[in-house]
């Protein structure tokens, strides 16, 4: 085998390096030099597409704030309420850049699941909560990982019982 010495300089032998070098060949080229003389913008204008009709906004529709107006199509499906709706209004003042814009989010779906679970009660529904979380096939295909989350979560159950039942006692003593 031939042992050849790499130049620090060049990374020719990595496949795809330098892929993006060719500015003839940069779709997002032509936006780099837009500039503007006299408030008039000079070069490429940039995209040149109509916009598509505006869907019907009928629910509450949570968008970035980052955004001047809400994107033409959006899911309707899952309007924000109860207390993950409230999180998730609360987490769209942020920037998307923030966070404190995703991590409320990832709460409010974990919080949705628990409402949902609730809201499946209220109407007399009691979920099947292993099969819908695919408990079935983790035990067939995946049962050490099954297990290994099953033990986490007794561990962490019994964590916050006994730190709640020892702060119960020291406010009763």
């Amino acid at each position: 085998m031939e042992n050849k010495a790499v130049n620090a300089d060049d990374y020719s032998h990595i496949l795809g390096w330098g892929i993006d070098a060719n500015p003839q060949n940069d779709p997002t080229y032509p936006i780099r030099h837009r500039t503007e003389t006299n408030g008039e913008p000079v070069g490429p204008r940039g995209y040149n597409w109509e916009r598509p009709p505006q869907q019907p906004i009928d629910v509450e529709v949570l968008h970035s704030n980052e955004r001047p107006n809400v994107s033409a199509v959006f899911g309707t499906s899952t309007p924000p309420t109860g207390l993950s709706g409230q999180i998730r209004r609360w987490a769209f003042r942020f920037s998307e850049s923030e966070y404190g814009h995703w991590l409320p989010l990832l709460i409010a779906d974990r919080v949705n699941v628990v409402e949902g679970i609730v809201d499946d009660l209220k109407r007399g529904h009691i979920p099947n909560i292993l099969a819908e979380k695919g408990m079935k096939a983790d035990w067939k295909y995946n049962r050490k990982g099954l297990l290994q989350q099953a033990l986490i979560g007794v561990v962490v159950t019994t964590t916050l019982l006994e730190f709640m039942s020892l702060n119960n006692t020291l406010k009763n003593a």
